[in-house]
C-alpha cells in the first residue's frame, strides 16, 4: 500500500476528519501512476469526446446560421408565395415597412442543341440582388455585364455541373423555353443558396427579364415568389419582426404567405441539424455505455491489484465504507483524466475543422466553445464512471480481511450493501434522466434506453446460461477440452464479462452491417419494377392533350399517366390553425410548406380506400377530400372533419369523404390530399405526367425522350427518375459515410472493452498457470485449452449478436427509417466471425504472456 494512517487520530469529529484523510489517501495511493487504467482511460476519453465533438460541431452550426441568418434569407424577412405574384395590395403592404427584393425559383429545362438537354433550377433575381452577402462568379463580373440582354440572348452564371454535362463553357449558348441564354460566367457560390435547399439539378442564375422571356411562368406553373424585405435598422429588432409578422397575418389573412425571418431563415436545416446531431450523440453515448463496461472490468481490476491495501486498511480497523469510498475517489480522479482528454478534444475540434475546411463547407460555421454541450458530456462521463464503478467497488464492503485473502481462489459472490444499491439504481436513474432531457425526440431517446438496459440484461442472462450448460455437460477425457469446460463455469471465470464486451461489440457490429446493406440496397436497387422513368412537370392545361399524344407518339409500348396538379398549404385541421396542431415528427412535414395536390373523379392508381366512400363521378355538393390514412391518423383527423387548404392566394375549406391505403414505393402518381373534381373549377393549373415502360428502358431511348420533348414543348420539365435520385443519393451517401465514421467509434471502444476484459482476468489466469504448469502442464495443452475456450465463448456470443442485432436493425430500418427490410446476413456473419477471431486472438496473446512467467516467484507468495 503507497498509503498510511496517522499515527494518532485526530480529535475532530468523525464526518469532519474523514474527508481530508480520504483526500490525502487518495492522492497518495495515486502517486504510484496510473498502470491498469489505460482502457479505462481510453474508454471514458473516447465517449466523452464523441458526445462533445458532436454536440459543439452542432453548437457551431447553429450560431453559424444564427449569427448569418440575415445573408442566409437574403434578408431580414422573407415572404414567399408559390404559383402566383403578390398582388398590388401585398406588395404595396410590403414596401410600406421597408425596401423589397423580389427572387422567383422554378425548374426548367436548359436546351443545347445536339449536345442534349438537362434540368436546371433556375433563379431569377432583380438588380439589387444580392442584398446581403456576395456572388462570386468566375470571371468576377458586375451585375450589369452578367445579367443584361446583349446580341439576341440573356446573361447567366451557371454551375459548373451543367457545363461538364452538356460538354459547355464558358460564353455557349442555351435555350431556356422561349429565351436565349448566355453562359457568362460559372457560379462560385450565391450568400443564399442554404435557403433555396435542395435541388435536382445545377444551379441556373438569370435575371427577372430574362425569366418573363422564356414565357416558362403561366397560370398554375410551379414557380416560388420570394420577397425579400430589409428593414431600418430601429425596426429589425426580434420584437420588431414578431410585430410585422403578426400584422401580415391580420391584414392579409387569405395570402398564403410561408414567413421566415433571419432568426429562422431555414427552420427546416436547423431541425435537421438537431436530429442527426441526437443520433450521433446517441452514438457517441453508446459508446460511452459499451467503455463502461470497460470502466467496470478496469475498476474489477484495481480492486484485485489493491488486495493487500485492503486488507492492511481493514485490519487497521477502517470502516468497510471508508475503504470504498477512499478507491472510489481514487476511479473518479483517474475518470476526470479522461474525460478532460474527452472535453478537450470535443472543444477545440470546431476550430479545427472551420481552419481546415471551413472555405469549403457550403453552410456558415461559427467555432465557438459551447459551455453547455461540454457540461452535458462532462455529465455523461461522470455519471457512466459512477455507475460501472459502483458495483465491483461496492462489494468489498463486508468481506473480512481472511475473506479477501481467501478469494484469491474462491470468489465470493455477492451483492453490495444497500447503500450502494441505491446509489447506483439513482446514478442509473440520473444518467438516463440526462439522456432523455437532452434529447431532440425523447421518444428515440427512450427506446434508446431500453435497448441498451435490454441489451446488458440479456447478456447477462445469456452468460449465465452458458456457465449453466458447461456445468451439466459431460466431463471430455481429453485434458484440454474438458479445462475449457471448466474454465467457462468455475466461481470467478471471465464469461459474464468476456461475453457482455463481446456480446456487445458483436451486436453493434451486426445491427451496423444490416443497416449498411440495407441503406445501400434503397440507394443501389430502390426502383421498383413498374417504377416510371420519368416525370413531366408545367405542362400547360391548354397543351396537356397534345403533350400525352406527343408521348405516346415518342413511346408506344410505354404506359402514360397524367393527373392534373395545383400547390395548396394547410391552414386549418378540424377547425385548429395549423400552428397550433402539435403533430408528430413522422408527419409533421405535411404542414410545413406548399404540398402537390389535386383532384380526381376515381382513387389514383397505387391508393385504395379503406374508409368511407368515394364520391360519384358527377359530384357536385360541398367539395370533398380524400386523406392518407396513416397520415391522417397522425394528425388525429376522421372522415367528417373540416380542412382548410390556400390555393392562389383563396382558402379553400373541404370535408374528409375518406381514407385511403398508399403504396408509395411505387413512385408512381399519389397525393396526400385529393380533391373532388368541383373544389377548384375554373382554378388555373398544370399537369403533371409519368412515363413507365414495362420492360424498363435503355439510356439512347431515354436521351431522345428528353431531347425532343424540350424542343418541342420547351415548357416543359422533364425529370428523369434515375437523376434524380442520384441527386439524392449523393446527400444520403454522405450522411451514411457519416453514421459509419461516427459508429466506429463505438466499434473501437468495443475492442478496448475486449482487451480490458482479459486484462481484468490476468491474475486469475496467472495462478492457474502456475499451478497447472507446476502439476506437470505443458504450453501447449493450456494454449489449446484457453483457445477452445475463449472459442466457445466467442461462438456462443456470435449467435446473441446476429439474433439481436437483426432484431436491432429491423426495429431501426423499418420503424425509425420507415423503409423496407431486407435480410441478408452475408456480412454480418463475416463480422461476426471477425470479432470471433479477434477475441481469441487477443485472448491467446495475453495467455502466452502468462505462460511464459516462471512459477517459482509466484508460488513464493501463495
Amino acid at each position: 500500500m503507497h498509503g498510511s494512517l496517522p499515527a494518532t487520530p485526530q480529535r475532530r469529529p468523525a464526518s469532519a476528519s474523514r474527508l481530508p484523510l480520504l483526500l490525502r489517501l487518495a492522492f497518495r495511493e495515486l502517486r504510484g501512476g496510473l498502470r491498469g487504467f489505460g482502457i479505462f482511460l481510453a474508454c471514458i476519453a473516447l465517449g466523452v469526446a464523441a458526445i462533445a465533438s458532436v454536440s459543439s460541431l452542432s453548437r457551431s452550426l447553429t450560431e453559424g446560421i444564427s449569427r448569418e441568418g440575415r445573408r442566409i434569407l437574403g434578408g431580414d424577412m422573407a415572404f414567399s408565395l408559390l404559383q402566383r405574384e403578390a398582388g398590388a395590395p401585398e406588395r404595396a403592404f410590403l414596401e410600406s415597412k421597408g425596401r423589397v427584393n423580389v427572387v422567383a425559383t422554378m425548374r426548367a429545362m436548359a436546351v443545347a442543341g445536339e449536345k442534349g438537354s438537362g434540368l436546371v433550377e433556375m433563379k431569377a433575381v432583380d438588380g439589387g440582388y444580392p442584398t446581403v452577402g456576395a456572388l462570386e462568379t468566375d470571371p468576377q463580373l458586375s451585375p450589369a455585364d452578367l445579367f443584361s440582354e446583349r446580341n439576341g440572348a440573356f446573361g447567366a452564371a451557371v454551375d459548373a455541373a451543367l457545363l461538364a454535362r452538356l460538354d459547355l463553357k464558358v460564353g455557349d449558348r442555351v435555350t431556356v423555353g422561349a429565351a436565349n441564354v448566355e453562359l457568362r460566367a460559372r457560379l462560385v457560390s450565391e450568400p443564399d443558396k442554404i435557403a433555396d435547399g435542395i435541388g435536382f439539378g445545377p444551379r441556373l442564375l438569370l435575371s427577372q427579364d430574362a425569366l418573363k422571356a422564356t414565357g416558362l411562368v403561366q397560370p398554375g406553373s410551379l414557380v416560388r415568389w420570394t420577397y425579400r424585405l430589409i428593414l431600418p435598422p430601429n425596426v429589425s429588432t426580434e420584437e420588431g419582426l414578431t410585430q410585422i409578422e403578426a400584422e401580415v397575418k391580420r391584414v392579409l389573412p387569405e395570402a398564403g404567405w410561408n414567413i421566415r425571418t433571419r432568426l429562422n431563415a431555414d427552420p427546416r436545416f436547423a431541425r435537421n441539424i438537431e436530429r442527426f446531431t441526437q443520433f450521433l450523440t446517441l452514438v457517441g453515448l453508446t459508446a460511452l455505455l459499451v467503455g463502461g463496461v470497460g470502466v467496470a472490468n478496469a475498476v474489477r481490476g484495481f480492486v484485485d491489484r489493491k488486495r493487500a491495501s485492503i486488507a492492511t486498511l481493514k485490519s487497521l480497523g477502517a470502516p468497510g465504507g471508508q475503504v470504498v469510498l477512499l478507491y472510489l475517489m481514487q476511479v473518479m480522479l483517474i475518470a476526470l483524466v479522461g474525460i478532460g482528454i474527452g472535453l478537450a478534444f470535443g472543444a477545440v475540434l470546431p476550430f479545427v475543422v472551420t481552419g481546415l475546411f471551413g472555405h469549403l463547407l457550403p453552410i456558415p460555421i461559427q467555432p465557438t466553445l459551447a459551455w453547455s454541450e461540454l457540461g452535458i458530456a462532462l455529465l455523461y462521463g461522470i455519471l457512466t464512471a459512477l455507475v460501472f464503478a459502483l458495483a465491483p467497488l461496492g462489494r468489498a464492503h463486508d468481506v473480512p480481511v481472511s475473506g479477501l485473502f481467501r478469494d484469491q481462489i474462491d470468489p465470493e459472490r455477492r451483492w453490495p450493501r444497500k447503500r450502494y444499491l441505491i446509489a447506483l439504481v439513482l446514478s442509473v436513474a440520473a444518467l438516463v434522466g440526462l439522456a432523455l432531457l437532452a434529447a431532440y425526440d425523447r421518444r428515440i431517446a427512450l427506446m434508446f434506453v431500453g435497448a441498451a438496459a435490454g441489451s446488458f440484461l440479456l447478456l447477462r442472462l445469456v452468460a449465465l446460461g452458458i456457465m449453466a450448460l458447461a456445468r451439466r455437460l459431460p466431463r471430455p477425457r481429453s485434458t484440454p477440452p474438458r479445462l475449457a469446460l471448466a474454465n467457462i463455469h468455475r466461481p470467478g471465470a471471465l464469461t459474464p464479462s468476456l461475453v457482455l464486451s463481446l456480446g456487445l461489440g458483436i451486436t453493434l457490429l451486426v445491427t451496423l452491417a444490416l443497416i449498411d446493406t440495407n441503406l445501400t440496397r434503397q440507394l443501389t436497387q430502390s426502383l421498383p419494377e413498374r417504377a416510371p422513368s420519368f416525370f413531366f412537370l408545367d405542362i400547360p392545361n391548354q397543351q396537356a392533350d397534345a403533350f400525352e399524344g406527343f408521348l405516346k407518339n415518342q413511346a408506344s409500348e410505354a404506359h402514360i399517366e397524367r393527373v392534373p396538379m395545383m400547390r395548396g398549404r394547410l391552414v386549418t385541421l378540424g377547425g385548429r390553425p395549423v400552428s397550433e396542431v402539435k403533430a408528430p415528427e413522422d408527419v409533421s412535414w405535411v404542414l410545413e410548406g406548399d404540398r402537390g395536390i389535386t383532384y380526381a373523379k376515381a382513387p389514383p392508381e397505387g391508393s385504395k380506400v379503406v374508409q368511407g366512400e368515394w364520391w360519384p363521378e358527377d359530384y357536385r355538393g360541398r367539395p370533398l377530400v380524400s386523406f392518407d390514412r396513416k397520415i391522417a391518423e397522425g394528425l388525429s383527423l376522421k372522415i367528417g372533419d373540416e380542412i382548410t387548404v390556400n390555393v392562389l392566394g383563396r382558402n379553400i375549406s373541404a370535408t374528409i369523404a375518406n381514407l385511403r391505403e398508399i403504396e408509395w414505393r411505387s413512385m408512381g402518381i399519389n397525393f396526400v390530399m385529393v380533391f373532388s373534381p368541383n373544389a377548384f373549377a375554373g382554378a388555373p393549373h398544370t399537369h403533371l405526367a409519368t412515363v413507365t415502360f414495362p420492360n424498363g428502358s435503355d439510356a439512347a431511348l431515354d436521351a431522345r425522350i428528353l431531347r425532343s420533348s424540350a424542343q418541342a414543348y420547351p415548357m416543359v420539365t422533364s425529370v428523369r427518375v434515375k437523376d434524380a435520385l442520384e441527386a439524392v443519393n449523393d446527400v444520403v451517401s454522405q450522411l451514411v459515410m457519416a453514421i459509419r465514421g461516427a459508429s466506429s467509434i463505438a466499434l473501437v471502444a468495443s475492442l478496448l472493452v475486449l482487451a480490458g476484459a482479459l486484462a481484468a482476468g490476468h491474475r486469475a489466469r496467472l495462478y492457474d498457470a502456475v499451478v497447472l504448469k507446476t502439476l506437470g502442464a505443458t504450453r501447449v495443452r493450456l494454449i489449446s485449452a484457453y483457445a477452445l475456450e475463449y472459442g466457445l465463448l466467442g461462438l456462443a456470443t456470435a449467435v446473441f449478436g446476429l439474433l439481436a442485432g437483426t432484431i436491432a436493425s429491423y426495429f431501426i430500418i423499418t420503424r425509425i427509417m420507415n423503409l423496407s427490410f431486407t435480410l441478408d446476413l452475408s456480412g454480418a456473419v463475416l463480422a461476426s466471425l471477425l470479432a470471433v477471431l479477434v477475441s481469441v486472438g487477443l485472448g491467446l496473446m495475453g495467455t502466452w504472456r502468462i505462460l511464459s512467467q516462471k512459477p517459482a516467484s509466484y508460488l513464493r507468495s501463495l
